[in-house]
């Protein structure tokens, strides 16, 4: 099996200037765990739910101990908290590979690219995690 067999192909995306407050609200209205942050439709960094929690305070949205700095929070902008230069893969990458990948980088999803940086899909290690007892070669393989 290929990337292109299991990807996600509705990736919603964000802009490098859309605010924290949307990054938040976005996340708050799905189930998924990742954003592709994009400029001039070019893929250019990732945002994962943890990445935005980094960022907030334990305040925040708490009328009676939030303060205005965190509130200012929301105002920052998808460029700063991204991840910069993010891991992609092509369509035609096998699982195994893909796999190999986000262990070796270090990485929780796999934006998937087309040629020129354009964003087709998305495969996280959720996506990969049901095929990975077929994605290895077995030692009878490797014989």
């Amino acid at each position: 099996m290929k990337l292109g067999d299991i990807m996600t192909k509705s990736v919603v995306t964000v802009h490098m200037d859309d605010t924290l407050q949307r990054i938040r609200d976005i996340f708050g209205e799905s189930e998924f765990h990742h954003l592709v942050v994009t400029d001039e439709g070019k893929v250019v960094g990732v945002i994962s739910d943890r990445d935005l929690l980094k960022q907030l305070s334990p305040f925040a949205g708490h009328v009676l101990m939030e303060r205005q700095q965190d509130l200012n929070i929301f105002k920052r902008r998808a460029h700063q908290i991204m991840r910069r230069r993010p891991v992609v893969a092509r369509e035609h990458m096998p699982l195994a590979e893909a796999s190999d990948l986000l262990m070796r980088k270090g990485v929780t999803c796999l934006p998937i690219v087309s040629r020129d940086w354009r964003v087709r899909g998305i495969v996280t290690w959720r996506d990969l995690l049901p095929h990975c007892f077929r994605c290895k070669p077995s030692e009878a393989d490797a014989a």
